[in-house]
């Protein structure tokens, strides 16, 4: 038997009042319904320390599911900065809501811990990536986009130059579009409180994966002829679209593969020596289905698609196939 449609409508609205309240924890907005990053620790660039090239001086921390971390984590393993700067890879705790060691690190269980002993305020949110100095006793840098600047500058005789001169304006411009319509985008999409909100931001997104499809059908980076931390800062969004973004945040108007010089970039970036293993498909989807409640109730981790079929060759429809017997 149904229940009554007055019973429907009370529970629809207790529902999308809990809804709000929990979804001003998780991501909070604007009074347009538009989300809204918060602002984190240790934002500012720091020098580069005097002692960046010792070996094991410095501990790069990251979590296998966060996008930000994974823009660090790939700069780290591009430009081969294992002799100088040690990895340690967080895990969540979505019950408590923070990240935890695997062992104590600096007398340290959680990264709460970790930030509050290096200064940061009691009521600041710690989050990955940061970057620690083992002489200072302290976390130096926590903003992702300031990380990736000091790793490209880290003494690295054997790695590339993610910010190649005769392509800085272009590396910078790519840079500020994705941070705002793709890496924040998605988010803008997944936590918009109104459909308004999700529709701009939505609109916003796959204008700039059109534009980057665009640009890529006649170069193989995107701000020209080599590697740059434009790729860098796409890639982590990207290559979650199809496993996370598209079922989870609603970021599905289009499949990756009808952008096909896109599709092809992915497929290159992510072959790229060391790229691999900065890449967990499993704790992305069970950390963002499993944690991210109020978006997944049920927290049940829907079935994906395999790693190996979102960087292989490009699929063709069926309509478009056809026989050469």
């Amino acid at each position: 038997m149904a229940p009554p449609a007055p019973l429907v409508r009370t529970a629809r609205a207790i529902w999308h009042w809990q809804w709000c309240q929990l979804m001003g924890g998780l991501g909070p907005a604007d009074a347009a319904g538009n989300y809204q990053r918060p602002a984190g620790a240790f934002t500012s660039l720091p020098p580069l320390p005097s002692e960046a090239a010792s070996a094991d001086g410095h501990v790069l921390i990251v979590g296998r599911s966060c996008p930000w971390a994974h823009r660090a984590w790939l700069v780290w393993a591009l430009r081969r900065l294992g002799a100088s700067i040690t990895l340690v890879v967080v895990d969540p705790d979505p019950a408590e809501g923070r990240w935890r060691f695997a062992e104590p690190f600096g007398g340290c269980t959680t990264l709460i811990e970790l930030y509050q002993r290096s200064g940061a305020d009691p009521g600041q949110r710690a989050t990955v990536p940061a970057l620690y100095s083992r002489r200072q006793g302290r976390i130096l840098v926590s903003e992702s986009a300031r990380l990736i600047e000091l790793l490209n500058r880290w003494p690295a005789p054997d790695g590339p130059d993610l910010e190649p001169g005769a392509q800085q304006e272009a590396t910078l411009r790519w840079r500020e579009l994705l941070q705002s319509d793709v890496n924040d985008g998605v988010y803008r999409c997944g936590f918009a409180r109104t459909q308004a909100a999700y529709d701009r931001a939505e609109a916003a997104l796959f204008g700039a994966l059109a534009e980057a499809d665009r640009v890529l059908q006649e170069s193989p980076w995107l701000a020209g002829a080599e590697l740059s931390l434009a790729d860098v800062v796409l890639f982590p969004t990207l290559i979650r679209l199809e496993l996370v973004y598209a079922p989870l945040f609603g970021c599905s108007r289009l499949p990756l593969w009808q952008l096909p010089a896109l599709w092809e970039w992915r497929q290159r970036f992510f072959h790229l020596p060391g790229v691999a293993a900065t890449c967990w498909p499993e704790a992305w989807r069970r950390d963002y289905f499993g944690a991210l409640f109020p978006l997944h109730p049920s927290g049940i981790i829907p079935a994906g698609p395999p790693l190996a079929t979102l960087v292989g060759s490009r699929p063709v429809p069926r309509g478009l196939q056809h026989d050469h017997d």
